[in-house]
């Protein structure tokens, strides 16, 4: 299926019920249908053909969603860009990309004005809300083009390129293609609950995760309720307004939600699967979630082979004699049904059920390739699965967990400590909001246990006592022996925790 197909077949479904809602203004199916005509005919008619690129840079917006799908159905591939990215790296994906048309928010003008004289590939701009002296406006683009039926058949699969988070260098494109978005939205539709025509409010940004996640929703002529910017009081009225069923958050928003006041007094009784995901949970406030909100689903997965690596439906959480499964919790849920996943070690071997190494995939969900990097392709598929870079280990259940990203493994005193294993354990202290465990060179253990800490809204952190509460639960080998509280940590534009910014901020304070 191309992307485009999933719109129709919502389309098939109930033409004349909503497809995007953004404060309270909804576009029907067929409305995006039509949009998404005019807009495949646009491109056309500026010289896109078929296989091209069409990047689109906006923050959450029901008519800048609807030009995925015009992309779609002119055969070009979709190149997605969040909006948090720097100039500088914007300029970078555009042109190694080799994006031909970019498609841009007005609050974005001046970043795409500074760029563009450095993009000689880049041959159209189109503002989608605004006329600019060096940008056609969207209505003035496509003037003149009815809605008629307008299709172009793509040459391939190649369906859209995102880039990697770009935290450890230059972002990389990858190549996703229509199959590696079926999978996904099969494995979606086939693993978590779908009761009805479904409801999903997208309040992450619609480049990551909450985009991809609308297709299974489309599928099923679902609504998708937009938000333009993250407000959890409006994310919690918007759920009981329009009895949102499914919705995704990454867990540094969660744990905002779950600070929130008013979440015990807020109807959530329409949810029937709130997706978490993008980083790793604190496994007590996942307790809590599961407590207070009820029916959690965890996902994970990568840019490279998207979402459902594995997966972790609501009642997976519980035990069968309907008590929380506290064990399970810091899993990251069951391999996928469609995917393969091993463990190999240094060598490029299998290792058994139970220990730890790499975590490589493989099957239909996995990326073509990165664009136009063989060198990056062919070591990220070395001995024929993909490499992930994150540790684990799968237990007799064939749950997965992941224990740390390869490069973030901590060697203590000879010891080999994986950071996520020490920050679960300060997340379980009660004053701890967020945290970052990294490694620093130590004359005495090699490397010295370091952890950074964010306090929770009201708390305050005794670090004695805190490390004190590690000591105790993982014992002194992993705990930290410097700790660290600051206000916030530095992350990415999704959310993560950026070690590496975390780690040159404390070299630094040390005097390098």
């Amino acid at each position: 299926m191309r992307l485009v197909d999933y719109l129709d077949k919502g389309a098939s479904l109930g033409a004349g019920r909503p497809c995007l809602t953004m404060d309270d203004v909804d576009l029907s199916y067929a409305d995006v249908q039509t949009l998404s005509y005019r807009i495949a005919a646009g491109l056309s008619r500026s010289g896109i053909a078929p296989g091209d690129k069409v990047a689109i840079l906006s923050g959450n917006d029901p008519v800048a969603f609807s030009c995925v799908f015009g992309i779609s159905r002119a055969g070009a591939v979709w190149c997605p860009i969040n909006p948090r990215n720097e100039a500088a790296e914007n300029q970078f994906i555009l042109d190694n990309f080799d994006c031909g048309l970019l498609l841009f928010n007005s609050s974005f003008a001046g970043m795409v004005e500074r760029i563009r004289p450095n993009l000689p590939k880049l041959r159209v701009l189109v503002c989608l809300d605004s006329e600019l002296p060096f940008a056609q406006s969207f209505d003035a683009w496509l003037d003149g083009i009815d809605g008629r039926v307008f299709e172009r058949a793509p040459p391939d699969d190649l369906a859209m390129i995102p880039g990697t988070g770009g935290t450890t260098g230059k972002p990389k494109g990858v190549m996703l293609t229509g199959r590696n978005i079926e999978t996904m939205t099969a494995l979606t539709l086939m693993g978590y609950p779908f009761e009805g025509r479904p409801t999903y409010l997208a309040l992450a940004p619609l480049t990551h995760a909450a985009g991809v996640l609308c297709f299974p929703i489309m599928a099923l002529g679902g609504r998708i309720v937009i938000m333009h910017h993250p407000d959890i009081g409006e994310f919690l009225r918007l759920i009981e307004h329009h009895r949102v069923t499914h919705t995704f958050l990454p867990p540094t928003v969660i744990y905002m939600l779950l600070d929130h006041a008013r979440l015990d007094a807020a109807d959530l009784s329409s949810l029937q699967c709130f997706w978490y995901g993008a980083a790793p949970i604190s496994a007590v406030r996942l307790e809590e979630a599961l407590r207070r909100i009820r029916p959690m689903a965890q996902l994970f997965g990568q840019t490279e082979a998207p979402m459902m690596i594995s997966m972790m439906r609501p009642a997976d959480h519980y035990a069968p004699d309907g008590s929380v499964a506290t064990a399970r919790l810091s899993s990251a849920g069951r391999v996928a049904p469609l995917v393969s996943v091993g463990i190999m070690n240094s060598d490029g071997e299998l290792v058994p059920q139970g220990e730890r190494g790499e975590i490589v995939v493989r099957g239909s969900l996995v990326m073509a390739g990165y664009y136009k990097n063989p060198e990056a392709t062919a070591e990220a598929s070395a001995h024929g699965w993909h490499h992930t870079g994150d540790i684990g280990y799968l237990d007799e259940d064939n749950f997965l967990y992941i224990v740390d990203r390869a490069k973030d493994m901590i060697i203590t005193g000879g010891f080999n400590v994986y950071s996520v294993e020490v920050e679960q354990a300060l997340q379980a202290h009660e004053a701890v909001q967020d945290c970052a465990v990294i490694g620093l060179p130590d004359e005495k253990w090699g490397e010295r246990i370091v952890a950074v800490l964010q306090a929770r809204a009201g708390k305050a952190i005794d670090v004695a006592e805190v490390t004190d509460f590690v000591k105790r639960r993982i014992g002194s080998v992993k705990t930290p022996k410097q700790v660290e509280v600051w206000p916030d940590l530095p992350r990415s534009k999704v959310g993560k925790v950026l070690k590496a910014d975390i780690r040159a901020k404390l070299v630094e304070d040390a005097g390098g």
